[in-house]
C-alpha cells in the first residue's frame, strides 16, 4: 500500500505529513492510514506537541468524490466513519496539535484542520465546508466543530451556502491562531509547537482535555472537572520544577522535563 500519511520526528515535535498528490484527496486508505498514524503518535510520549501539514500546494482537499459518487447509505456509513474516526483520534491525542495550512482545506481536509487545538493557516489560503453544493452536508464533525469555534450563526452561513473563505478571513473570525505568508506557514507551525514541547507536558494535556470536555458540561461540572486536574498535577515533576523555579528565579524561567 502507498504511504499517503507519514509520521516524521523533530526532536519533540512529531509531524503528521499528508503526501497524496496532488491535493491529498481523502480516498479510504489514507483515511485509514491517518488513523493509524494519529494511534502512534498517541502511544509516543517522546512526542510532546504534533504539526499537521500537507505540502505547500494544499493541506487536503477534501474527500475523494470519485470513490463515494455510487454508493449507498449503508456504504458510505462504513466509509465515512474510517474518516470521523480519523479525525476524531487526531481531537483526542493529548498532545497540542497545531495545523498548517497551505492552498487548500476544504470538505474533509478542512474537518481534519477543525480537529487541531490551533491553526497556522497561509493569507491566501481557501476553506471551506462545500459540502452542500454536492447534495450533502459534512459528515466528519463538520457541523459540530465549527459552531463550536465561531459560533452556529457564522458556521450556518459557512455550510449552507457552501462557501469558501480565505485565511485572512479565518484569522478574523477566530478560526485561525495566525494568518503568515505562504512560505512562512510550515516554519511558523514548527516553531509554534517546539515552544510547546518544551513547556510542562502534562499540564498543557490538562488544560486541552478541560477545555475541550468542559464544552459539553455544565460549568459546574466543568468546574469540578478543573479542580480535579489542576490537583492531579501537585504529582508532575514539572508542577515542582514550575514553582521551585518561580520562587528561586521569577517567571518564565523553568526548564521543564515533561513528567
Amino acid at each position: 500500500m502507498a504511504e499517503f500519511v507519514r509520521l516524521e520526528i523533530d526532536g519533540a515535535v512529531g509531524v503528521i505529513r499528508l503526501d497524496r498528490p496532488p491535493v491529498n484527496a481523502f480516498n479510504s486508505a489514507v483515511q485509514r492510514q491517518l488513523l493509524q498514524v494519529a494511534g502512534q503518535v498517541a502511544e509516543n510520549a517522546a512526542i510532546r506537541a504534533v504539526v499537521l501539514y500537507g505540502g505547500e500546494r494544499a493541506f487536503a482537499a477534501g474527500a475523494d468524490i470519485k470513490e463515494m459518487v455510487d454508493l449507498n447509505p449503508g456504504e458510505i456509513a462504513s466509509l465515512d466513519g474510517h474518516l470521523t474516526d480519523a479525525v476524531n483520534a487526531i481531537g483526542r491525542l493529548p498532545q497540542p496539535v497545531i495545523a498548517a495550512i497551505s492552498g487548500y482545506a476544504l470538505g474533509g481536509g478542512f474537518e481534519v484542520a477543525l480537529a487541531a487545538d490551533l491553526r497556522v493557516v497561509a493569507e491566501n489560503a481557501v476553506l471551506g465546508l462545500p459540502e452542500i453544493t454536492l447534495g450533502v452536508i459534512p459528515g466528519a464533525g463538520g457541523t459540530q466543530r465549527l459552531p463550536r469555534l465561531i459560533g452556529a450563526s457564522r458556521a450556518k452561513e459557512l455550510i449552507f451556502f457552501g462557501r469558501q473563505f480565505s485565511g485572512v478571513e479565518a484569522l478574523a473570525m477566530g478560526l485561525a491562531t495566525r494568518a503568515v505568508p505562504p512560505e512562512r506557514v510550515f516554519p511558523e507551525a514548527l516553531q509554534m509547537a517546539r515552544t510547546l514541547a518544551g513547556g510542562a507536558t502534562a499540564a498543557l494535556a490538562a488544560a486541552k482535555r478541560c477545555i475541550d470536555d468542559g464544552l459539553d458540561l455544565s460549568l459546574s461540572a466543568g468546574l469540578d472537572l478543573e479542580r480535579q486536574r489542576f490537583a492531579e498535577l501537585f504529582a508532575t515533576e514539572d508542577q515542582k520544577i514550575g514553582m521551585t523555579s518561580f520562587v528561586q528565579h521569577g517567571p518564565g524561567k523553568a526548564k521543564f522535563v515533561g513528567r
